[in-house]
């Protein structure tokens, strides 16, 4: 699975250090506007505990966890729709994403300017969304006004419904209203989906807080990004991104240590990388066996030819069947013997919907 997800915010949020800990990559991460102008692209490691599950019943030879892309996108500015700052080139870059983890500043430090002057939240939040919202709205004029004239001249039925949508999306996006917010049938999501729309991007809010407020579920500033995110039914993660980074630096004893001394089960950052993956609707399917242990992401929905396909071509080409068992049946169980005696193991054809969690095993002919 090729999709992406693009971290985004105003200049000076703590973006380049998240990503610099989602990667574990020393990009620049400096104290001033634009310290970021080409997109970088980091592969990242989802956490699955039922991997290493896995890999402590079968001790394979070979040990594989899934991952996904994050793309760090430089700080955009307000009027970047009309070209300023960077603006164009960083919104081409947003435009390339999947889905939009938007970092947004909730902790004061005279130290680390501001390029709006101080901190607010809601206004960095509705600069960004205002520039995204400004961008989609020249592309949907610009499509009215090619279409519109050509409707009422031809009356073509298909055409007229692409004008009904163009003009219903201008009135939402006039409202500021983003495009995600409206309710789409699928026909129209299909339309929607060659404009590639800014606001039609599924979104995160990241919430930077200081070193000083870790654990601190009052933070103002946490309460009002919340709030504002509960709109649009959009996830909030809240977490330090200094620490995240110091986070990366260490071992994975250490960093349990250090995560149990600041009283965190999870750190942000997989809390985030696990958001982000469903979020862009993906999900996991395993293959277990004392040669390889390996997770393998998928698009949730996807059946069980196009599944095997993603292990080789030749599955999806000549597939004859899976034979599945469930990761909760499994560790319920005990071993695969066990799950077979209990008859929890199932062959499944090529009308079957993959699952999150099946391990599987597939057979074909070519």
């Amino acid at each position: 699975m090729s999709l992406t997800a693009g971290i985004v915010g105003l200049p000076n949020v703590g973006k380049s250090t998240l990503f610099n800990a989602i990667t574990k990559q020393k990009i620049l991460a400096a104290n001033y506007p634009f310290a970021t102008i080409d997109p970088n692209v980091g592969v990242v490691v989802v956490p699955d505990e039922r991997l290493n599950y896995l890999k402590e019943m079968y001790h394979p030879k070979s040990f594989v966890p899934t991952t996904f892309e994050f793309t760090d996108i430089a700080g955009l500015v307000k009027g970047a729709s009309e070209g300023e700052g960077l603006g164009n080139k960083f919104l081409s870059h947003i435009r390339e994403v999947d889905a939009i983890c938007e970092v947004v500043r909730c902790f004061e430090d005279e130290n680390v300017t501001h390029v709006e002057g101080g901190v607010d939240p809601i206004r960095d939040i509705s600069i960004i969304n205002v520039e995204l919202i400004l961008a989609d709205l020249e592309v949907i004029e610009n499509r009215l006004n090619r279409l519109g004239k050509r409707v009422k001249q031809t009356n073509n039925k298909e055409e007229k419904k692409e004008v009904d949508l163009l003009t219903r999306m201008k009135d939402a996006l006039q409202k500021e209203i983003p495009i995600r917010a409206l309710s789409l049938d699928e026909e129209e999501v299909r339309i929607v989906k060659s404009f590639q729309l800014l606001t039609m991007k599924p979104i995160i809010y990241m919430a930077n807080i200081s070193e000083e407020e870790i654990g601190n579920e009052e933070n103002k500033y946490v309460k009002v990004v919340r709030e504002y995110a509960s709109k649009e039914n959009a996830e909030v993660i809240v977490l330090c991104a200094k620490i995240e980074e110091e986070l990366s630096e260490l071992t994975d004893e250490d960093r349990s240590l250090f995560l149990a001394d600041l009283g965190i089960e999870e750190s942000g950052l997989d809390q985030l990388i696990k958001a982000t993956y469903s979020l862009l609707g993906l999900a996991t399917y395993f293959t277990a066996g004392e040669d390889e242990v390996r997770a393998w992401t998928f698009k949730r929905g996807m059946k069980a030819p196009a599944c095997a396909g993603i292990i080789h071509t030749d599955f999806e080409r000549g597939f004859i069947r899976a034979e599945i068992m469930g990761f909760e049946d499994l560790k319920t169980c005990g071993s695969e013997k066990a799950v077979r005696e209990a008859g929890k193991m199932r062959l499944e054809g090529k009308e079957y919907e993959m699952q999150d969690g099946d391990i599987c095993h597939f057979r074909f002919n070519v």
